[in-house]
């Protein structure tokens, strides 16, 4: 996503022809009926206590850049409880998987930290994103002692190694990039707040957009993102920084994979960096994921001059936006310009187990009543989805029927935005006839 939150944005949907949701028994009926599920008990939430956990954005990191708006509780509010007598679906046991491939979303901390854990054990997931503070202020309070404990206990209780499988996401506010002294250092001291938050929590991985050179050459903003990097790493222990990849637009660095390899080039601590692979980014900055030869050519030039040593983690987004648009609109599984395909080859990639693979899909959904509300029941069925393409034949009469059926409920989203990519592409190339037929005329 784009370095910022401060845009008005627009609620993402399904087609116009569809609820959003996709029918579990046509996914995978092996899946959603196996007795190789994790047995969830119903979490608490108390949202009378205040745990100092932080006003955390009670949102999910997905949509696009015309995300709708940011709810918070307020650091001093109280915690609305959420359902959670019901799960939408049961964890998948990873020894009933042919892959131990570990699909989360990233859920709400809502009102504290261990909220995220009850969050996501609701949707079946066996790993989760979480944001550790505020994403709308520079200061917020510390993680409180309550807070950790519950947040660790429920690691425990419900089987999650928050070393290995939570992923919690860097603020939008953040640019270590930054050439201003002064916000150079507030960027700074955030960060490492955040990378405390994680030791606190026993989080060893923790991602971040690389910045933006706000203008200034890209080689000396790359060369401050490390020094950050640098710096932050001597102050803190053991976290894991992982870079994510970016979609390109503007200023942004970490479009490229060259981006990434120069960052990484000049941190002295190379067991403390990392990448996290987003594909509706790689998609929309021109790495081509749709086709099991495009895929492999992508993976191919990542290792190469990234290395593949360096990939920690993934999240999983399709693209509302073609092929090298450049454009940051996550779209839900299948449903997009990238299609079923790419996830099918990320799903089946050896190299990739392990890690946690990160849904960022859109899940806010307009009712009768034209008001909008979240629907959980999509990421479990998204996660389900996932997991029932490991091991599924891509030549397979139900990948085929499956891969289909999802571009169909897509289809009406696609064409909006590719006539807005159409519009746009016109409209500058008119321009530069102009500038061209100006410049001839003057000459």
């Amino acid at each position: 996503m784009p370095r910022t939150s401060t845009r008005n944005k627009s609620v993402v949907s399904y087609s116009e022809e569809s609820d959003g949701r996709l029918n579990s028994n046509n996914i995978s009926k092996s899946i959603a009926n196996s007795k190789d599920t994790v047995s969830v008990a119903p979490g608490k939430v108390n949202g009378k206590r205040k745990l100092g956990a932080v006003d955390v954005d009670d949102d999910n990191h997905a949509q696009d850049t015309n995300q709708p708006r940011k709810r918070s509780a307020g650091v001093n509010a109280k915690a609305k409880p959420e359902d959670k007598t019901m799960p939408f679906a049961n964890r998948t046991t990873l020894d009933s998987l042919k892959k131990a491939m570990y699909i989360g979303a990233h859920v709400s901390a809502a009102g504290g930290v261990q909220n995220a854990i009850t969050n996501a054990v609701q949707i079946g997931a066996n790993s989760f994103a979480l944001f550790l503070k505020s994403q709308r202020k520079w200061d917020n309070p510390p993680i409180s002692t309550e807070a950790r404990d519950l947040f660790i206990n429920n690691c425990k209780s419900h089987s999650y190694s928050a070393a290995e499988h939570a992923l919690p996401h860097g603020s939008y506010l953040v640019n270590l990039a930054q050439v201003d002294e002064t916000k150079a250092t507030q960027a700074y001291n955030s960060f490492v707040d955040d990378l405390q938050r994680c030791e606190t929590l026993g989080i060893n991985l923790y991602n971040f957009h690389p910045g933006s050179t706000g203008g200034e050459p890209r080689p000396a903003a790359i060369g401050r993102i490390a020094a950050q990097l640098n710096k932050a790493h001597k102050a803190t222990l053991s976290v894991i920084t992982v870079l994510e990849n970016m979609a390109g637009a503007g200023n942004v660095i970490g479009s490229t994979w060259e981006d990434l390899r120069d960052i990484i080039a000049l941190v002295e601590d190379k067991d403390r960096v990392g990448v996290c692979i987003d594909t509706c980014h790689a998609f929309a900055a021109g790495h081509d994921l749709r086709t099991p030869e495009a895929f492999e050519e992508t993976m191919r030039a990542f290792g190469e001059i990234v290395g593949f040593k360096y990939l920690k983690a993934f999240h999983l987004n399709d693209s509302k936006a073609p092929f090298n648009s450049n454009r940051d609109l996550h779209a839900n599984i299948g449903t997009g310009f990238l299609g079923l395909c790419a996830f099918h080859s990320i799903m089946n990639h050896d190299g990739f187990r392990n890690m946690p693979m990160i849904l960022e899909t859109p899940i806010d959904k307009k009712g009768p009543d034209g008001k909008t509300a979240e629907d959980k029941q999509i990421w479990a069925d998204e996660i389900k989805l996932l997991e029932s393409l490991i091991g599924m034949d891509a030549e397979s009469i139900e990948f085929t029927k499956l891969s289909a059926d999802l571009q169909a409920k897509g289809a009406t989203e696609r064409s909006r935005i590719q006539d807005q990519v159409d519009k746009k592409s016109a409209k500058k190339s008119k321009t530069g006839t102009k500038s061209t037929k100006g410049a001839k005329k003057n000459a």
